[in-house]
């Protein structure tokens, strides 16, 4: 599994230290300094089943132009700048999980 991360953001921390107190084995990816590509969203994108705009960390300004955006245009402008995707991610072969929530997350890797 790769854990996409921001090593700054409280979020981040949490949800790594919840991957390592459950054991579960992960590469670490620093978001900032590795940003994921336009091919690497748009297969996480299709695997995670959710709708792009959730992928983006939304601030004020994305919230009005993304209703607006093609697929194509918001893949496009994610892979632009790693901090507009929304984090950590987790990135399995068959799912992909954005955002930390404990229970999601606890259900999707058998930790319950």
């Amino acid at each position: 599994m790769i854990f996409v991360c921001y090593p700054k953001c409280s979020t981040c921390q949490k949800a790594k230290k919840w991957l390592d107190e459950h054991h579960i084995s992960y590469e670490l990816r620093d978001i900032k300094e590795e940003n994921p590509g336009y091919e690497e969203l748009a297969a996480w994108h299709q695997r995670s089943g959710l709708p792009l705009k959730r992928f983006f960390n939304t601030s004020g300004l994305l919230k009005d132009k993304l209703p607006g955006m093609s697929e194509e245009e918001m893949l496009q402008l994610l892979a632009t700048d790693g901090m507009l995707v929304k984090r950590p991610l987790l990135v399995g072969g068959d799912f992909v999980l954005v955002g930390f929530k404990e229970a999601q997350w606890a259900e999707r890797l058998g930790k319950l």
